[in-house]
């Protein structure tokens, strides 16, 4: 059954998210870690995946050694970069990890389990599940998160499908045991949705306050993102009650020295915030199942 849409969600009267020490606004920066899972001919695929790379200069069929360098960049570049931005100012985040990717990147698996990311599924592959069998769209989670925890050692506790989910997606991760998914842009807490009777968390992410603004033109320096997201973050902490950003990254986008100048740049100012909670996804999914349990 399709899940129903609601238009109203909280209405003129939104919960106070009692965030830790009196926080205005809880912060997760996101961390895409897709390189190795996208499409490619030498896995076997048809083609090879181009979105979200610097764009190809001409339409390439079959292998695309162009593209494949690009997505190359951000684990081999990339990754360290946003690693070292956030370890040195002592700043968590999450991590949307493909399973293939982690699988090929260990250096990268050690770093994030050392500085203590959460990881949340991703995919088996970097792919949509929207129009995707119920059968395969099962084994594909169930792949991701043996996969997953097998080179974590531990199990994902969130999941986040490349857009688009299918409408089997949010019901076949609650039979998989996640607590919660991530396939929703419409609020900025998180909230229970009705899953077939009962409540399902949903952790709200959004493709706003992202970086793949650069590359649809809409940002072209670091400044600018910097300044797109304190403002973000300075409304969010003048209006009443509380909210949730997420700010999606991805490394072979923001990871360019160009752009994660900004990013350097709002790190340091989100840390003289006291009323700004920078969190992991998880943190928030357990305030909020302690908190606002239905």
């Amino acid at each position: 059954m399709s899940p129903a849409r609601d238009f109203e969600g909280y209405g003129r009267n939104p919960p106070d998210p009692r965030w830790p020490g009196g926080a205005k606004v809880a912060l997760n920066f996101v961390i895409n870690h897709e390189e190795g899972g996208e499409e490619s001919v030498p896995d076997g695929d048809p083609r090879t995946e181009n979105a979200l790379t610097e764009g190809a200069t001409a339409p390439v069929k079959g292998r695309d050694l162009g593209a494949e360098s690009m997505f190359q960049y951000g684990s081999r570049v990339g990754f360290w970069r946003l690693h070292r931005l956030f370890t040195e100012r002592n700043l968590p985040c999450t991590v949307f990890a493909v399973a293939r990717s982690l699988e090929r990147t260990p250096q990268a698996v050690a770093a994030i389990r050392d500085a203590g990311w959460d990881v949340c599924g991703h995919g088996w592959k970097w792919e949509m599940h929207i129009g995707m069998e119920e059968a395969v769209e099962r084994q594909r989670i169930a792949d991701a998160t043996a996969l997953i925890t097998r080179v974590m050692g531990a199990p994902p506790l969130g999941w986040y499908t490349r857009y688009a989910p299918s409408e089997n997606t949010r019901r076949l991760l609650a039979e998989a045991g996640y607590l919660y998914d991530s396939d929703a842009y419409d609020d900025e807490l998180p909230y229970w949705a009705d899953l077939d009777g009962t409540p399902r968390l949903v952790l709200p992410y959004n493709l706003a306050h992202n970086d793949i603004r650069f590359q649809r033109a809409a940002l072209t320096a670091g400044e600018e993102f910097f300044q797109y997201i304190k403002g973000a973050l300075e409304l969010m902490q003048a209006e009443p009650g509380g909210r949730m950003l997420s700010v999606g990254l991805h490394n072979r986008i923001i990871g360019y020295p160009g752009r994660a100048a900004g990013l350097a740049k709002l790190l340091d100012w989100v840390k003289t915030q006291p009323q700004i909670w920078v969190c992991r996804r998880e943190d928030i999914a357990r305030h909020w199942i302690e908190k606002h349990h239905p």
